[in-house]
């Protein structure tokens, strides 16, 4: 029975003789509450032969000195502690797996544990109280001591339990103190030492389970802590393991990429290159590792700018990222694209550590920039010449045909008879017909190089619609043909736009039905669907004419196109008005659409969107004709006309010889030059085109004079916007395109009169 206090130690020494790897790998699992309790009973169950021997051991002694009924009765009272007990113990792991609570198990199995420890106190109360307690108090102490041990030895296991048997233990002890000290009669001295010894034994006892419980905590904590080294080195292997394999998997890539990667030491030396390096500059790694890129890479024509800046990024430690002119080992140059990166120590402090370059062979890029660039060149330089040739063109037509369109009114304003006004209108109306193609062409040009500017101004939509409609009634009048209108009621009046822009492509949507209708007629119709801050205006123009096949209606609208030769030659045109037209929509955000049949007509539906006006805004009146006490206002004026073509300055001086003007005429920019210094007119109409000084340098020259200045109208015929920017900036006030109709000129002579006022006051 003194063996109880062997199964502490047996379940000590198993902890103990479990394998390393498998203690460390499990050790936060055996710590926990559950699995204690669990290896608390294993180690029960598991000692319980080694228990009995020792228990029967002890019972042999009883019935030696006390007689077989007491030896008896010690055995069976403490096999039936230990079989309560083990029956219970044994059956925890299954209870646990079945769902049942730790907390529950735990509590029976402290019960089993109290009932164990009072059948255990009981066997040592026979020993107490029988005959073997009378000869020595030891023996019963002794074996107390030992039960004490055993369930100090295992309370960290299975505190309750450990507890509730210390109890029992410490009660018995105190109950056998208290029974010697009032039933035995020893001498004052011997029951003092008695007493004495079964304190120091209990105080052993106490002693031993502290440093028991202690040797528990520190296994426990080393244990654990041991096993936290182990997962972070653990850990630590795997990270390690997984850079090894990232970098045996980037060195794997490194050399099978095409880009070159240098690796190069503070020092900005090369320690290692990459094949892509071989195969991009011809060096091998022996021949590039511990020099300096530059030793063998620069070429004579290496831009000695970009090398200091990637020497100076070597030296502050900073990236570079740039182009570079390199040389081969078999000489050929190549342009390469680097871009160099530091890298510094983990800490980040300090110079770097390395750099890396990783580069990158641009030659076939930079040909193709070259290409690209001289093919830009050359597109800007045809641009170029085509607008200077278009320029050019329109002056040397417009300037002759000023003389033209001029004359034929001089002569249609003389008297007559039918055969030379017919020839006159003849020559009005064919050179008005060439005026329309040049302008077409010019319009064409600018709408290729996205110069056509809006001018979206309020005016009243249908007044536009009725005035072209008015303007085309002769034409249809005079083919037989029918001209109709429907304007839907609640189309607005005032709307925001380009009118002039809608004007032309009605006009050229309206004069094509006309032309292309022999019989029946035309007709436009306009509505307006209102949104949110403007109009969605749609306006048909429809006719009854030849129609267009289906096969030419997706090319109706490109340039130089008609339905076909037929169609030429018997209608004639350009074929751009269609063109035109669409690309002037579509310039107002608008669609141009058609829907025809080969014999059954067409309709052109023009869709765009025309801001609302708002309410404090009003539309430009229309232009009224100019009437007598208008043309009054003219007379006195003194004005220079700057012109080199002779016919022109005499269709100017028909223009205004009756209006009581003084009118002089400079041959050239000079002349108008000198003219204007020594007397200084109220206006000058001043060509662009002249010989010793153009208009524009004329210009500047007088207005850089000091004293009184002219109003300057530039002539012109040139038509695009360039060329009014550039005389405005040269300090014209007005702007005249050839060829200037009569009325025209009498206008802008009338509009520049208040700033003669104005600069007469001055």
């Amino acid at each position: 029975m003194t063996g109880q206090g062997g199964q502490g130690l047996a379940m000590t020494e198993t902890s103990a003789a479990e394998p390393g790897d498998a203690l460390l790998a499990g050790a936060p699992d055996r710590f926990n509450p559950d699995e204690l309790l669990q290896r608390y009973a294993r180690g029960r169950v598991r000692h319980f032969g080694q228990r009995q021997l020792l228990t029967g051991l002890g019972g042999i002694t009883l019935w030696i000195v006390d007689g077989p009924l007491i030896g008896l009765l010690a055995i069976a009272l403490a096999l039936l502690g230990e079989a309560v007990d083990c029956l219970y113990l044994r059956g925890v792991t299954d209870r646990l797996n079945r769902g049942v609570t730790v907390e529950r198990v735990r509590r029976i199995s402290t019960l089993t544990g109290l009932f164990q420890a009072l059948t255990i106190a009981g066997c040592v109360s026979l020993a107490w109280f029988g005959h073997a307690g009378a000869l020595s108090i030891v023996y019963p102490a002794a074996f107390l001591a030992g039960a004490a041990i055993n369930a100090g030895v295992v309370l960290p296991y299975h505190r309750s339990a450990g507890i509730a048997r210390l109890a029992v233990y410490g009660l018995t002890v105190v109950m056998f103190i208290a029974d010697y000290l009032a039933r035995v009669n020893d001498a004052p001295g011997v029951q003092a030492m008695n007493v004495a010894g079964l304190l120091i034994l209990m105080y052993l006892v106490v002693t031993f389970v502290g440093y028991a419980l202690g040797v528990f905590d520190r296994q426990k904590h080393n244990i654990l802590a041991l096993a936290d080294q182990a997962r972070m080195l653990e850990s630590a292997n795997e990270d390690l393991m997984r850079r090894d394999a990232e970098t045996r998997r980037l060195a794997t890539a490194l050399d099978h990429a095409n880009d070159s990667v240098l690796v190069c030491g503070p020092d900005g030396r090369i320690t290692w290159v990459n094949d892509g390096f071989t195969r991009t500059n011809g060096f091998t790694f022996d021949e590039a590792v511990g020099k300096l890129p530059g030793e063998f890479l620069n070429a004579p024509e290496t831009d000695p700018a970009t090398v200091a800046e990637i020497s100076a990024a070597l030296q502050d430690g900073r990236p570079f990222r740039g182009e570079i002119l390199n040389k081969t080992k078999t000489g050929e140059r190549i342009w390469i694209e680097t871009n160099l990166v530091p890298v510094k120590r983990a800490d980040g402090d300090g110079p770097p550590d390395m750099f890396v370059a990783v580069e990158r062979d641009i030659t076939r890029a930079k040909e193709q920039e070259r290409e690209l660039a001289l093919a830009r060149d050359a597109a800007e330089d045809g641009a170029r010449a085509k607008s200077e040739f278009l320029a050019t063109m329109s002056h040397e037509i417009r300037t002759p045909m000023n003389g033209v369109i001029g004359m034929a009114d001089l002569l249609c304003d003389t008297p007559l008879d039918d055969e030379q006004r017919h020839y006159a209108d003849t020559i009005k109306a064919s050179s008005q017909a060439l005026l329309k193609i040049i302008n077409d062409v010019l319009d064409l040009s600018k709408l290729d190089a996205g110069k056509v500017e809006l001018s979206p101004e309020p005016f009243d939509l249908r007044h536009c619609l009725e005035g072209v409609v008015r303007l085309m009634r002769p034409e249809a009048e005079k083919k037989g043909l029918t001209l109709t209108t429907d304007i839907a009621a609640d189309l607005p009046d005032l709307v925001i736009g380009d009118d002039g822009r809608i004007r032309q492509v009605l006009v050229n949507l309206l004069g094509n039905a006309l032309k292309f209708t022999d019989t029946g007629g035309a007709s436009v119709s306009a509505r307006a669907v209102p949104d949110e801050d403007s109009w969605g205006v749609v306006i048909e123009v429809s006719d009854t004419g030849v129609g267009i096949p289906a096969a030419k209606l997706d090319t109706i609208f490109d340039s130089f196109a008609q339905a076909d030769a037929t169609t030429t030659r018997r209608y004639g045109g350009t074929g751009l008005g269609l063109a035109i037209s669409r690309r002037l929509v579509e310039t107002m955000s608008g669609t141009l659409t058609v829907t025809s049949r080969e014999g059954a007509g067409a309709c052109f539906r023009v869709s765009v969107p025309l801001s609302r006006v708002p309410a404090d805004m009003q539309a430009a009146p229309p232009a009224a004709a100019l009437t007598d006490e208008d043309i009054a206002q003219l007379a006195g004026l003194d004005i220079l006309v700057a012109e080199d073509s002779s016919v022109n300055r005499f269709l100017i001086g028909k223009f205004l010889g009756d209006l009581g003007l003084t009118l002089r005429f400079a041959h050239d920019g000079g002349q108008a030059v000198t003219m204007s210094d020594s007397q200084t007119p109220d206006i000058i109409l001043m060509d662009m085109s002249m010989p010793v000084l153009s208009g524009i340098e004329a210009t500047r020259q007088i207005r850089a004079r000091p004293g009184p200045q002219p109003v300057i109208v530039a002539l012109t015929a040139n038509a695009f916007a360039d060329d009014r920017a550039a005389c405005i900036e040269a300090g014209m006030e007005a702007f005249l395109t050839k060829p200037v109709s009569r009325e025209e000129l009498l206008d802008c002579l009338l509009r520049s009169r208040p700033q003669v006022a104005a600069a007469s006051e001055a």
